[in-house]
């Protein structure tokens, strides 16, 4: 769902699906991840594929901080996408930069994206348990979306400062708090702009995208009632 909702508004991601069922021949008998995930027979379940474009080279990483387009209003409003899925993994060797043949003049070209968007729809902030901390509806809805706003800049809670629990690692807690900053100090106008594009998908597409993660009924109708909440409040701003 992630990665749909933000190719939507104009931004690259990884082509990603969700295959409830998969069947793979002639699959390994060792596999070095996934092993309790997948059958003797090669069926495996609930399975994330991402497509590989041909000829596309990841080449380097961008940094958040000084990256080609910091402080620009794409820039903003990515921050601002980041937080409305509650996306608390912004470290910057998440964000990738790929190479790839131009389709029209076959010269190559730089694609700047946000790589791994795992860490959505979930907590605002990495807890103990990272599966509990992402994909989870219960967490989504409770959770805070904007933190405090004055007359010109908005502050988000996402990323939030990672759980105290995570101290037991504190190279992991120490990083994420290092992060906090990227959903603060956001400029009114730029969060509502993207709330003004993101208000442009209906109601039975983003019921779709979420669908299409494998989401029960139920909960596609919860996710998809605080998703619009969220892009009206950024309307309003």
């Amino acid at each position: 769902m992630a990665s749909r909702l933000v190719w939507a508004v104009g931004y690259f991601a990884n082509e990603d699906y969700f295959v409830p069922v998969l069947h793979v021949h002639e699959m390994p008998a060792r596999l070095h991840r996934g092993p309790p995930l997948v059958e003797p027979d090669g069926t495996s379940y609930d399975t994330r594929l991402k497509r590989e474009i041909k000829d596309e080279k990841k080449v380097d990483v961008w940094h958040w901080r000084s990256g080609p387009f910091t402080g620009t209003r794409e820039w903003n409003g990515l921050r601002v996408l980041m937080a409305l899925i509650n996306n608390w993994d912004l470290k910057d060797e998440n964000n990738a930069v790929y190479e790839e043949h131009d389709k029209n003049s076959d010269e190559l070209r730089r694609v700047y994206m946000v790589s791994d968007l795992g860490a959505s729809f979930g907590d605002v902030r990495l807890t103990r348990d990272r599966k509990f901390s992402k994909g989870n509806f219960a967490l989504y809805q409770d959770s805070k979306f904007i933190d405090r706003m004055d007359s010109e800049y908005v502050d988000f809670d996402t990323p939030h400062r990672p759980a105290a629990v995570v101290l037991v690692n504190p190279h992991e807690y120490f990083s994420r708090v290092r992060i906090d900053w990227i959903g603060k100090h956001v400029p009114r106008a730029d969060a509502r702009w993207i709330g003004e594009l993101l208000s442009q998908l209906s109601n039975s597409q983003i019921r779709d995208a979420f669908r299409a993660a494998g989401y029960s009924p139920q909960v596609v109708d919860g996710f998809t009632t605080v998703v619009e909440s969220r892009i009206a409040e950024l309307k309003k701003l």
